[in-house]
């Protein structure tokens, strides 16, 4: 099992999310801690743990230390804001 932190800006994030989308994001945030390289998630290219998982029409993305069994969601953003 691996450990979720959330960064606080990501608190901020899921707050502005429709409620409908929230609970479905935050199900399959928790299940990051059995595994934290799910069907369809894509490392991201340029950094060394960062990876990223499309939700519907969000993405989060975040780090993975195998070191200390640690999951750390950096934002959770819509699609098209994702990377900005």
């Amino acid at each position: 099992m691996y450990r979720i932190r959330l960064e606080s800006s990501v608190e901020n994030d899921l707050k502005r999310i429709p409620a409908k989308d929230f609970h479905h994001i935050v199900s399959h945030i928790k299940a990051l801690a059995e595994n934290p390289r799910p069907r369809g998630c894509r490392k991201l290219i340029g950094f060394k743990n960062d990876w990223r998982v499309r939700i519907g029409d969000y993405r989060v993305v975040y780090e993975i230390n195998d070191e200390e069994k640690s999951v750390n969601v950096i934002k959770v953003k819509l699609r098209s804001r994702a990377y900005r």
